[in-house]
């Protein structure tokens, strides 16, 4: 089972300066569409030759536009021994819809 967190949870400790890194797993032209600042962009087909750029021992959550891709993600991380890592609920779609709405869906 993985863990998840829901966009206010992510907003939350964002606003208290308690976020974890942000990874957003989607594609390039999803990403010109619609992003959330602080986000670190690491495309899913990129991701396991770029595992060097992220801290294992460091709190990750994932996203990606409804959930599926970064839960999948979510798993692989855990799977290499990322132990503090989380699937943002919903994806960037729950973002728009409970903490941005100027965020654009897709």
């Amino acid at each position: 089972m993985i863990s998840q967190m829901s966009p206010a949870d992510y907003a939350a400790r964002a606003a208290r300066d308690e976020a974890p890194l942000l990874l957003d797993v989607r594609e390039d032209w999803e990403l010109a569409i619609a992003r959330i600042d602080g986000a670190v962009h690491i495309p899913m087909s990129q991701l396991p030759d770029r595992l060097g750029e992220l801290d294992p021992q460091g709190e990750i959550v994932v996203l990606c536009r409804s959930g599926g891709r970064s839960a999948q993600v979510t798993r692989f991380l855990q799977q290499q021994g990322y132990g503090r890592v989380s699937n943002l609920a919903g994806g960037i779609l729950a973002w728009s819809e409970q903490v941005d709405p100027a965020v654009p869906q897709y």
